[in-house]
């Protein structure tokens, strides 16, 4: 997410932490933890692999969490409407 409002506009939609639903911005994270967001047109399932100790760029952003589609060997879900 860009900004703090298109993260909070992804949580009251809904996500999955480590397969709960959650609709409230208010629940803590612990690394290990597995999240699962619905984008636009696709599901992204990341891992929490630490926290920033400060903001930093996007390099160090995704240092943080891995990405469970392109790690374990499967594919990205594609776009809805699409074909693989």
């Amino acid at each position: 997410m860009r900004t703090r409002n298109a993260a909070a506009a992804v949580v009251a939609a809904g996500i999955r932490l480590n397969g709960k639903r959650i609709t409230t911005a208010g629940h803590k994270v612990a690394r290990g933890d597995v999240v699962t967001l619905a984008l636009d047109r696709s599901v992204k399932v990341v891992r929490v692999e630490g926290f920033g100790e400060r903001r930093g760029n996007a390099a160090a952003a995704r240092a943080l969490y891995r990405d469970m589609a392109t790690n374990s060997g499967e594919q990205a879900l594609p776009p809805a409407g699409t074909s693989r």
